[in-house]
């Protein structure tokens, strides 16, 4: 009998071992079934993070020669996708240029739409606000474009209409300077160049190596000999993305020491002072090329 008993109390026990174990297993959840899907935010192998997995958007309105302009084959080179192209590959990223509006490209990596903006950026109090910026990687001069004979000079600056492109330095300093009415800002430095070859204004007030190339393009135009401005480039990152902004920092230190930045400068802004090639000129029917040369008789470019 206590054989039975025994044999009896330990059967009992052994199938509530089994349903205990049993119950166990089929309450917990697979690992893999809880585990959230890699957004497109995602930090890179590097450990950084940016809008893309694996690429580093760059924001630009490439309508600004050397620095960001429009190839034949439709590709944006130039001075700034160069660097961007060289931070990128010391970064391990893959470089994303997209091109837009000079507005839109600066506000791009405040919104997420992009990693950096690099689009001849000047540093100021206001864009600080915004934007956390790296050293600077050039220097610019904003010069004065006119029609070749005129009496322009800059002491009767204020008297003129003056075009800029919008939300560059040139459109800040002039504006603040000689007020809203004699300062008509256009979308790139190619519309404002063509609204001067229209007549509909007395000069442009644009970086000096943009407009060397605009001038160049445009046969019948100068610049003043004296600078309106001078100024430090610089590139945008979204505000409080440190780890980005010590990555690029300590990239492009690399490039400014072992001289590829200035190597890249000099290719688009040789030391003799001639444009470089993708200026381009302008053809017998009047087209417009990549550095904005425009046949003043066909371009009614609207203030």
């Amino acid at each position: 009998m206590k054989k039975v008993l025994c044999l009896a109390l330990g059967l009992a026990m052994s199938l509530s071992l089994l349903a205990a174990c049993s119950g166990g297993s089929s309450a917990s959840p697979s690992p893999s079934a809880s585990a959230p899907a890699p957004s497109a935010s995602a930090p890179a192998e590097s450990g950084l993070t940016t809008v893309e997995a694996g690429k580093l958007h760059m924001s630009t309105n490439a309508a600004f020669p050397p620095y960001e302009m429009t190839d034949d084959s439709g590709n944006i080179v130039g001075i700034d996708a160069e660097i961007a192209a060289a931070i990128a590959e010391k970064l391990g990223l893959e470089l994303q240029i997209d091109d837009m509006d000079f507005d839109g490209a600066l506000a791009a990596p405040q919104s997420g739409k992009s990693d950096i903006v690099m689009a001849g950026v000047t540093v100021n109090e206001e864009r600080q606000l915004v934007l956390d910026f790296t050293e600077t990687y050039a220097n610019g001069v904003q010069k004065v474009i006119v029609a070749e004979g005129s009496d322009i000079t800059m002491e009767n600056l204020g008297e003129q209409q003056i075009g800029t492109q919008k939300g560059t330095t040139g459109n800040i300093l002039t504006t603040d300077e000689f007020g809203e009415d004699h300062v008509i800002a256009y979308d790139d430095a190619i519309a404002a160049v063509q609204a001067l070859n229209n007549g509909q204004i007395d000069c442009v007030v644009i970086d000096s190596a943009v407009a060397d190339n605009l001038v160049e393009a445009n046969p019948g135009l100068t610049t003043l000999d004296t600078d309106y401005a001078n100024e430090e480039y610089a590139i945008g990152v979204a505000k409080g993305n440190t780890a980005l902004l010590d990555a690029i920092n300590t990239a492009l230190q690399e490039l400014i020491d072992d001289g590829t930045v200035q190597s890249i400068i000099d290719k688009y802004i040789p030391t003799d002072g001639t444009a470089a090639d993708e200026a381009g000129t302008t053809d017998e029917a009047g087209a417009t090329d990549e550095a904005g040369a425009t046949d003043g008789a066909e371009a009614d470019t609207a203030a």
